[in-house]
């Protein structure tokens, strides 16, 4: 897949076809790991970090005929491209602008990503729509027996995979459910769960990870622990969890509908009509106006559009892909015009 393909359709995982896609968005696992013999990134030099890139990059050739990847070297990338990368979530922010060797490989359906040289040497992620933990790590282990048969990765047997940051030692796995919750943020005890989740060493970040906003009412929930813990113990945590919150949030769906139903549709029939008309909108409003139509589409209050087309646009709607699909940078009242004038496009093309 080529980046100009990126400006008119979001991943699969963005599909809301997957289990629980009413309120999951996307279920992810992540693992860090270094090569053995190899400075980590934060003391390494030049030469390093090209060593490390050419392993892993001839690695990942033999890698291309399981999943289909390509490789993009991030140097070369425009900073309007990488914008998209991070926007899709194959990449984070800080491998986007960060300095020297360093890349991503994905696949056709951005369901798999291999960043290389972010903050450990790999960063191997797999993205599916819905709840789906259990089909994303199978994934996932497909995915590290492979590199590992390839790469001497760095292990110790007393610590596990060694990492950067001391907090992904042990399996460097972190799994993350992405919530969408728009009524438990309205009705604002969305505090008093994330409070009782923290209690129980899960950590909630916003739509693009560590350090993010929730924009959207998108919500990570995914494990702080890796040290200590086994790959099934981490998975167990978060299916445990997740659901509880999930019944919570249909609850109080339900108790909204129940009690203020003509408020309630007010609000998603204004957030509809607004991105229907608007001339000028900005990302944030966007976000905030998707999320009630996405509340409305599931709780049947709206039948105007479907899922797919809500998720694709809290995507495609993002500054970087606008200036993509412009093919030039562009100030932030211009991207706002631009925005509307896409949204008001792309609805009616949907109806």
């Amino acid at each position: 897949m080529q980046l100009n393909d990126f400006s008119n359709k979001a991943g699969e995982w963005m599909s809301g076809t997957g289990p629980e896609s009413d309120l999951v968005i996307s279920s992810r696992i992540r693992l860090a790991r270094n090569l053995a013999g190899e400075s980590f990134l934060s003391r390494a030099d030049s030469n390093v970090r090209a060593r490390v890139t050419t392993q892993i990059h001839e690695a990942l050739e033999g890698l291309e005929t399981e999943i289909g990847s390509r490789y993009s070297d991030l140097d070369e990338l425009g900073g309007i491209d990488r914008h998209v990368l991070v926007e899709r979530h194959l990449i984070s922010r800080e491998h986007a602008f960060g300095q020297g060797d360093r890349g991503v490989a994905y696949n056709a359906n951005e369901d798999v990503a291999i960043m290389v040289n972010e903050e450990d040497h790999l960063r191997l992620q797999v993205l599916r729509s819905g709840l789906q933990l259990d089909a994303t790590w199978e994934t996932m282990n497909r995915v590290d027996n492979f590199l590992e048969e390839a790469l001497d990765y760095a292990y110790d047997p007393k610590y596990g995979y060694l990492t950067v940051c001391p907090t992904n030692v042990g399996t460097g796995l972190r799994a993350s459910i992405m919530l969408h919750l728009p009524a438990l943020v309205m009705t604002r005890q969305v505090d008093k769960v994330f409070q009782a989740v923290t209690k129980i060493g899960l950590a909630v970040r916003g739509l693009y990870g560590e350090g993010t906003q929730a924009l959207g009412d998108f919500y990570q929930i995914s494990n702080q622990i890796t040290l200590g813990k086994s790959e099934a113990d981490i998975l167990e945590t978060i299916r445990s969890v997740i659901p509880q919150v999930m019944d919570y949030e249909r609850t109080v769906r339900r108790t909204l509908l129940d009690t203020k139903r003509t408020v309630l549709e007010d609000k998603v029939w204004r957030a509809y009509g607004t991105l229907c008309t608007a001339r000028i909108i900005s990302s944030k409003e966007t976000m905030e106006a998707l999320s009630l139509v996405r509340l409305g589409i599931n709780l049947e209050v709206l039948s105007e559009i479907d899922l797919r087309t809500v998720n694709e646009l809290f995507v495609l709607t993002q500054p970087g892909h606008l200036q993509k699909m412009e093919g030039v940078e562009l100030e932030s009242i211009d991207r706002d015009i631009a925005r509307a004038r896409f949204i008001r496009s792309y609805l009616e093309f949907a109806e």
